[in-house]
């Protein structure tokens, strides 16, 4: 298999065949992310990725899941897509799903025709990240997204048969929006209604925009205990139907998983403890993107 530059997946995603069909992202322009900065986002030759595919299938014969790369693959168009997916379902006998990032323009883009038509041919797992419900935040990071557009995109998802894990970002509103932020998120994911939920931590990654804005004092990041605040909010206030919630992410403090809303008393009274300092937290030097 051949890859350009770094890849990234989700932690769920460990065990997955990654086929690299897009170069970077093609918004790439989020404040706080480094991720494809040193790539020019591009769709790579079909005949590539379908060489790819085949190579994979002789060396993990018994792959259960493919994650297509890079930062937002489902931009690419429908009809590429469904070539994709028919050559890992020959590919793979026992393949389970196939997922891919995904931005909510992404998913707007796309008709309810060819959502459903890349579901049935395999495209099950959609992970969406707003980061935040909070509009201003939204607008502050360029998401290039608001609050309503995530929500549709959800609801596009799951209407094609899909289901969406959601990443939000703790401390992506910065000091002075981190309440709006918590329960803004907190209502967007009651809106998006996912199926998992996982919450990133923010970190400051030299070279950004966002760090760019901390040196000129424009963007605080919020203290430990404000940042596990945020996660209190959000789990207090969010009423999805029945969500996975995690905090597995190396950049977390607290590293939690539950059920919501059924084990919401059991992480709310986890994340009290760790504010009075009974639960240690995960050290500097163990965390990481």
């Amino acid at each position: 298999m051949r890859y350009e530059g770094k890849l990234y997946r989700p932690p769920s995603e460990a065990d997955a065949y990654i086929v690299q069909a897009t170069i970077g992202c093609s918004h790439n322009l989020c404040t706080y992310c480094d991720m494809y900065r040193d790539k020019q986002f591009r769709v790579r030759d079909l005949d590539a990725v379908l060489e790819d595919i085949d190579a994979a299938a002789k060396a993990y014969p018994g792959a259960r899941k493919v994650f297509v790369a890079d930062g937002d693959a489902l931009v690419m168009a429908a009809g590429r897509w469904l070539t994709i997916l028919a050559a890992c379902t020959r590919a793979f006998p026992h393949l389970r799903r196939v997922s891919c990032y995904a931005t909510a323009a992404n998913v707007l883009e796309k008709t309810p025709e060819e959502l459903r038509a890349l579901r049935e041919a395999g495209l099950e797992m959609l992970y969406i990240g707003p980061e935040s419900g909070d509009d201003l935040t939204l607008k502050r990071i360029v998401k290039g997204g608001t609050f309503a557009d995530h929500a549709e995109a959800a609801r596009k998802a799951h209407d094609a048969g899909m289901r969406i894990s959601v990443i939000v970002l703790l401390g992506a509103g910065g000091v002075d929006r981190s309440a709006e932020h918590a329960q803004e998120t907190a209502r967007l994911i009651t809106e998006m209604d996912p199926e998992f939920v996982g919450a990133l931590t923010l970190t400051v990654i030299p070279g950004t925009p966002q760090a760019r804005m901390v040196e000129k004092g424009r963007f605080e990041l919020p203290a430990i205990p404000q940042l596990l605040g945020e996660m209190r909010t959000i789990v207090e206030l969010a009423e999805p139907t029945r969500t996975v919630f995690r905090t597995n992410h190396a950049s977390s403090y607290l590293p939690i998983a539950g059920e919501l809303p059924r084990d919401r008393d059991r992480i709310l009274h986890a994340i009290d403890l760790a504010l009075d300092g009974a639960i240690p937290l995960r050290p500097e030097f163990m965390r990481g993107l």
